[in-house]
């Protein structure tokens, strides 16, 4: 009865006539149910309750203020002596009451009952969530509690929101906290039911007990966790967790406290949200005992060795984010600027040496020399105005004086050079929204040398996305100290790459000459590397000292996930499919398959086979920056990935056998890049350039054409990615194909010559059967060259418009390199007396200077001539549409139109031919 008070309200009812009546009225009322609503007492300890009870008690220790309501056991006991009492009063007053007496008191019983029931009975009807929920109405306006004094167990970011930490910790009979439990060797976990300790609902609470396993000090005991939250806004969860393990050594004498703070975390460059987890704990005694620091020092062993595994598996399931953000920009920005030296000091410092002393004293000297000396007679060969050295010495001193002279020249030169490049890029602030890139130049050292007999002037020039910045020139130094920041104005894209070049400027009109580069991928460094690291310099003299520069990086988006909207729209154009921003949870999970930082974010993905010794089924991921492909196989995972920047070539190859009947698509990665992939490509050529075969997509073209857009968005320079914008808005203004016959299928025109105008004698139908994919087409173009030649059948686009895939390979008569082909070709009918256009899309692989052009473009009009019937007129046209300008462009247009003339024509001759045999 300590910490309970039972209120006795006796009303006696005197009524003439009758006997007395007395009515009882029973009420339980806990001491800290006052104190419930108040949780944030615990945040010090010392404090005491403002509004004290009768009795004069006292807040005395934090666990009794986090009881909130009195605790289940307390309660458990005061209920049941309100039981008692009730029936023994009730049997001291009942005896041979009458009926209304009766009515009476099983009313008041009744509502005892009830008042019970609503104590202890959780909501049944309302899920954890729908709990969280009626919580954070109550909690809105709490403050944030400190931090246990016991320490910091965790303190960790998420790539996950807040609430759904909180529901992974918290939630009922959750999945984590299973694999906790059985990664720690804990069963027989019993959780109970949250429910609300005040009538206010502004406590909820719950009981979970569990035994302890084994240690090599102590056995298998029982422990009782009483959580119970103090805050839950929707953003900020607040538990704060009672440990008893009474069966412990001296286990009577302390609890262990924890608080576990869930808050949200830093803005992340990607449109996903993160959560702050920070888990602090306290010892908290409830006597005194000799054996305090012993036992202090064995919980804080255990609870660390718990929460190093708590880690370890919650850093398994989300993706753990470092802590570094803006502010420690600021602060390194604020810092460096306060360290910049000034012109004089530096002046100071470069010219206070033996060298500049020597010459200034030699100069005095000789001033001097010359004031004091008196007139001088004309000795030798000296006339007026000329006076020569009349001893050796003066003729020592003398070319001393230049050979000092010249160097003092020399260092001013340097110095000169120096200032004038000191205003160039450093303390230039980025301009725009997006992704601005920050570097922060620290120091050197143990830079190389050109001349082993002097010391270089080194600057650093820094390249990203085509852009540069340069840092000043410190003068004749191996461990210079920059100090300096430099800035990239905002780009749509995210950087993958950063160049960094350390070079030498030896006197103002001599070239610079490398002392060592260096190449940062962003992909493969945390924001926590790049805030602080040190990168080694490649190139023989660099690698032989050993040299390398100390660099803080850092990478932020100032537009957040506009910045990425905005980067899907135009990639929309460019792929002629709508893309939309991926979920939160296929992002992560892409992020955390192939260990990426933060920022990168998924755009597309496809199905797919990679193709090596034997085809192995996957999945094709697409980002901003790089080209992955993951597959699980029984459990074999292969995984890789390589930036856009490292492919030097993309083309498609037509079905095989060896594909299934599927075409493939081919990525060629430039010599010297993706070697981290290398287990992926099917091949290495004679160049050292990795090749990588893609086939099986679902649907290949729209997973080609969004694989060529993205390539050619990263890898573009400005004017041609201009040029390629202002052509896709021509494009946009013209009719399409189907609504003018005379337009055409492909997005990039060709420029049409008519090269031939021959008149068949033989029908237009037949001369038809040439596209209709039959013996006759198949006969016809073996004869005419064309090895391998396979065709799908026709396919309706519109009512009016048919289209088809066709693959095959020149033999040496047609090109001597070769060469396979694959067309794509549109029938469509002509006018109305049955004429037809055949538009031929030929895409050549494997032939010299193929990267240069995309496709030749083939056109066959064949029409009924008005004055001869029985005959067909066949015109043809063609062209080649270019990707890139080359010197050689007009020779291999003329090369290609000849060609193709030539051959079109032979085609034309066999359809005669043929169709002349079979008719006679």
């Amino acid at each position: 009865m300590a910490l309970l008070q039972v209120q006795l309200l006796v009303h006696a009812l005197c009524l003439p006539g009758a006997g007395g009546k007395v009515l009882l009225t029973l009420s339980l009322q806990g001491r800290g149910e006052q104190v419930c609503s108040d949780h944030l007492l615990y945040v010090h300890p010392s404090c005491r309750a403002e509004n004290t009870d009768e009795y004069g008690d006292k807040c005395v220790s934090s666990q009794d203020i986090f009881s909130c309501t009195p605790p289940t056991k307390k309660i458990l006991e005061g209920k049941h002596l309100v039981k008692v009492i009730a029936g023994r009063l009730e049997k001291l007053f009942h005896k041979n009451e009458d009926a209304s007496g009766t009515e009476d008191s099983s009313e008041l019983s009744t509502t005892i009952s009830d008042n019970e029931e609503n104590l202890a009975e959780p909501t049944s009807n309302s899920n954890f969530e729908e709990l969280i929920e009626m919580l954070q109405s109550s909690n809105e306006q709490k403050d944030m509690p400190e931090n246990l004094e016991g320490g910091i167990l965790l303190d960790q970011a998420y790539a996950i929101p807040p609430k759904d930490l909180n529901m992974l910790l918290f939630a009922p009979k959750s999945q984590f906290m299973r694999d906790l439990a059985e990664l720690q060797g804990t069963t027989d976990v019993q959780e109970g039911p949250w429910t609300w300790k005040s009538a206010d609902k502004s406590c909820l609470a719950r009981v979970v007990t569990y035994p302890k396993a084994a240690t090599k000090l102590v056995k298998t005991v029982k422990a009782t966790e009483e959580q119970t939250y103090i805050k839950a806004n929707g953003k900020e969860f607040i538990v704060f967790v009672d440990v008893n393990t009474p069966e412990v050594p001296y286990g009577n004498t302390f609890k262990v406290d924890l608080l576990y703070k869930i808050t949200p975390g830093p803005e992340l460059f990607s449109i996903e949200k993160s959560a702050h987890l920070v888990i602090s704990w306290a010892l908290n005694f409830h006597q005194s005992t000799m054996m305090k620091g012993l036992i202090e020092r064995g919980a804080r062993q255990g609870l660390k060795g718990s929460f190093e595994q708590f880690s370890d598996l919650l850093a398994k399931n989300l993706k753990v984010i470092n802590l570094v953000n803006i502010s420690d920009k600021g602060h390194t920005v604020a810092t460096l600027q306060e360290e910049r030296q000034s012109d004089w000091e530096l002046a100071t410092e470069y010219f206070w040496n033996f060298t500049v002393v020597a010459a200034l004293f030699m100069v005095l000297y000789i001033s001097f020399h010359i004031w004091l000396c008196g007139e001088f007679k004309l000795q030798g060969l000296e006339f007026d105005g000329l006076d020569l050295p009349d001893s050796v010495g003066e003729i020592i001193t003398s070319a001393i004086l230049v050979i000092q002279l010249e160097k003092v020249y020399d260092m001013v030169s340097h110095f000169v050079q120096a200032r004038l490049k000191r205003g160039s890029d450093h303390g230039v602030k980025a301009q725009g929204d997006g992704w601005v890139l920050t570097i922060a130049l620290i120091e050197g050292a143990k830079l190389a040398s050109l001349d082993s007999t002097e010391l270089p002037d080194p600057y650093v020039v820094f390249t990203c996305n085509g852009k540069s910045r340069t840092s000043s020139v410190k003068l004749q130094t191996l461990n210079p100290h920059w100090n300096e920041i430099l800035e990239f104005d905002a780009s749509e894209e995210p950087p993958s790459v950063l160049d960094v070049e350390v070079l030498d400027v030896d006197g103002p009109f001599d070239q610079a000459c490398s002392l060592g580069h260096a190449e940062i991928n962003f992909l493969k460094h945390t924001s926590t590397e790049l805030a602080d690291i040190w990168v080694p310099l490649d190139g023989k003299l660099a690698q032989s000292s050993q040299s390398k520069l100390h660099l803080r990086i850092f990478l932020n988006n100032t537009n957040g996930a506009e910045t990425i909207r905005d980067y899907l729209k135009k990639m929309e154009k460019e792929v002629g499919k709508k893309l939309n921003l991926r979920s939160l949870h296929r992002n992560s999970a892409f992020q955390k398959i192939f260990g990426l930082p933060p920022e990168e974010f998924l755009i597309s993905d496809f199905s797919c086979s990679l193709k090596r010794k034997m085809p192995l089924q996957g999945r094709l991921f697409l980002s901003a920056r790089i080209v992955g492909f993951y597959a699980n196989l029984f459990g074999h995972k292969t995984k890789f990935f390589f930036l856009w920047e490292d492919i030097e070539h993309i083309h498609e190859l037509p079905p095989t056998l060896g594909t299934v009947g599927s075409p493939s698509l081919v990525i060629i990665l430039s010599k010297g890049h993706g070697n981290d992939a290398r287990h992926g490509a099917k091949y290495q050529d004679e160049e050292g350039r990795l090749h990588f075969y893609f086939h099986s997509f679902i649907s290949f073209n729209v997973a080609s054409r969004t694989v060529m857009a993205l390539w050619r968005t990263r890898t573009l320079g400005p004017d041609q990615r201009a040029q390629i914008a202002e052509e896709q808005q021509d494009r946009d203004e013209k009719p399409s194909l189907f609504e003018d016959p005379s337009s055409y299928l492909i997005i990039q025109d060709a420029k049409l010559a008519k090269v031939l105008s021959v008149e068949l004698p033989v029908n237009i139908r037949l001369v038809l059967q040439m596209f209709d994919g039959g013996d006759f087409e198949y006969r016809v173009m073996a004869k005419s060259g064309c090895l391998n030649y396979t065709t799908t059948a026709w396919e309706p686009v519109t009512p009016d418009v048919h289209e088809r895939r066709i693959s095959y390979k020149f033999d040496r008569s047609i090109s001597v390199f070769g060469g396979e082909v694959t067309c794509t070709q549109q029938k469509m009918p002509f006018s109305s007396d049955g004429g037809w256009i055949v538009n031929e899309i030929m895409t050549l692989h494997d032939v010299p200077f193929g990267e240069y052009f995309r496709q030749v473009q083939l056109k066959y009009e064949l029409e009924n001539p008005a004055l001869a019937q029985g005959t067909c007129k066949c015109d043809a046209y063609v062209g080649v549409a270019w990707l890139r300008s080359t010197k050689f462009e007009e020779r291999i247009t003329r090369n290609v139109v000849r060609k193709f003339t030539q051959w079109s024509k032979e085609v034309l001759q066999l359809v005669e031919r043929e169709i002349l045999l079979a008719t006679t």
